[in-house]
């Protein structure tokens, strides 16, 4: 079986968004709008991190799927894509955790 992805979960993503909204989960969010879908991620973060303080190995994996699916919907309400969070990651990855950092804080 070959490996799901965060790219393949985005594309998931993409397809429901541009369904129709009964069916879709993900159409029904992106509909409430990005508030909406803001506070859903915040909702699983909490829940992810609860899981992980509890240290709950099968809780914190389900609520991490959940944190990543949520996080998709929210980048799509704001027309933003993964490929998008994975250029400003190549660019970060360039130079020390320390150094980027101290750049942020001069932005």
């Amino acid at each position: 079986m070959p490996r799901f992805t965060i790219h393949d979960l985005a594309a998931i993503v993409d397809a429901r968004a541009a369904s129709g909204g009964e069916a879709s989960y993900t159409r029904k969010l992106l509909d409430k709008g990005p508030k909406h879908c803001a506070k859903k991620l915040g909702e699983e973060a909490v829940e992810t991190i609860i899981a992980a303080v509890e240290n709950d190995r099968e809780h914190i994996i389900a609520e991490s799927a959940d944190l990543l699916f949520h996080f998709l919907v929210l980048l799509k309400s704001r027309g933003v894509t993964l490929e998008e969070v994975e250029a400003m990651l190549a660019q970060r990855t360039n130079m020390s955790g320390l150094e980027e950092k101290a750049a942020r804080k001069r932005d």
